[in-house]
């Protein structure tokens, strides 16, 4: 991590978070630390029986453990559509050791690479990288911010009642580190938190426990993960768990320093070798393809995230997959365009905050591979019709 990330993370309301991945929640293994490891062992495929044939193999990068965020790659794989592509794809997986955005940028790397937008500006502002966005699969961002109605969680007496960051300063404000910070962090800066307070740093492990225990006041959460750990807890005054009345959640998209977050990734000079542009197309086809079965096949896409080893119950999942999928849909442009207002605040917050020292250079993202990809699907690839389901939270997420 570079000193003008420190110095972004150390703005932080009295904790800086650490977690190395969007959307932390798989049983912890080891802290994050800031040179990451090797990749570890791929994960196996979650097909069923290898497809057989003259197919041509490449390997995705997930950005964290197998869970219901990557549904959709699942599907592809699972459904047969990786293979009428004529692909063989190898899903490695991600975890706290692992940073999708650096492993993706060595030449040596995976061939696609899952990552959040600002991430990836930072390494190729840093020269560092030559990452290029080749679909932008989350049209909204997930991160949310959490803290206890007044009068709920630990300390009933309570009545702090945070509800926008312009009262974060003073209070014990939970963030990750490594890049999933930036939203909160700006968000900070847009009500002029600075770092002459006396800031101090904290650690907050791969769970809600330190929001749980009132150790901190605001916890970073996923709204796909995090935030239904607390709804899945048992909330002692009562018996029963905790519900949405007693928490607060600020949501980034709101405050306005939402940033852009799942996309898929390619390095330029993999791009440049022969027939690789035909590789990307087949590749975002099934993928697209692969979300669209799990936007009108959630259940099964449920089934496919287990069956690949996720580490969090069904339950869970269930929850995960409700929420994923209306970050995805409706794309009125289709799945995997860019919209350009999102690109553009992602751009603006990012160089307010010091992720990177100015606009990034024209090709840090292209259009027309996922262009050609969507025209060669016959389902609906914009989702204009979506309508969010309903999922019943359970005891522990089982």
């Amino acid at each position: 991590m570079n000193d003008r990330s420190r110095s972004l993370g150390l703005l932080w309301a009295t904790a800086l978070i650490v977690g190395a991945c969007a959307g932390p929640g798989a049983t912890p293994t080891a802290p994050a630390t800031d040179q990451p490891s090797a990749p570890a062992s791929p994960g196996e495929s979650p097909t069923a029986e290898p497809p057989s044939g003259d197919l041509t193999q490449v390997s995705l990068q997930l950005q964290w453990e197998p869970q219901a965020q990557f549904a959709g790659y699942f599907a592809a794989d699972r459904e047969g559509y990786y293979a009428e592509e004529g692909l063989q794809v190898e899903i490695l997986r991600g975890g706290a050791e692992i940073l999708p955005h650096v492993v993706g940028s060595d030449p040596n790397g995976p061939d696609f690479t899952i990552s959040w937008v600002p991430k990836v500006l930072e390494v190729r502002a840093n020269g560092q990288s030559d990452l290029v966005n080749i679909a932008q699969v989350f049209q909204r961002s997930g991160t949310r911010s959490v803290s206890w109605a007044a009068g709920a969680g630990p300390d009933p007496t309570s009545d702090e009642n945070i509800t926008s960051p312009e009262q974060y300063a003073g209070k014990n404000i939970g963030v990750w580190d490594f890049g999933n910070e930036y939203e909160v962090t700006a968000a900070g800066l847009l009500h002029d938190l600075v770092a002459d307070v006396d800031y101090t740093k904290v650690i907050q492990p791969f769970n809600m426990d330190l929001l749980l225990n009132r150790d901190v006041d605001v916890a970073e959460a996923m709204i796909y993960n995090e935030y239904a750990q607390v709804l899945e807890a048992e909330n002692p005054k009562t018996g029963a768990l905790y519900q949405p009345e007693d928490l607060n959640v600020i949501d980034y998209n709101d405050v306005g320093t939402a940033m852009l977050q799942d996309a898929i990734f390619v390095r330029q000079a993999w791009l440049d070798e022969e027939g690789n542009e035909d590789v990307a197309v087949r590749f975002l086809r099934a993928s697209f393809r692969g979300w669209i079965f799990c936007r009108d096949n959630p259940d099964a896409c449920i089934g496919y995230t287990v069956d690949a080893g996720s580490t969090l119950p069904a339950g869970h999942q269930a929850w995960m997959m409700n929420e994923i999928n209306p970050l995805i849909w409706p794309t009125p442009d289709g799945i995997g365009s860019m919209n350009g207002d999102m690109w553009a605040q992602t751009v603006r917050v990012s160089v307010e905050a010091g992720i990177i020292p100015s606009d990034p250079e024209q090709g840090a993202f292209r259009s027309d591979l996922a262009l050609a990809a969507r025209e060669g699907i016959e389902a609906d690839a914009n989702g204009n019709d979506f309508v969010k389901g309903e999922v019943e939270v359970t005891p522990g997420g089982e």
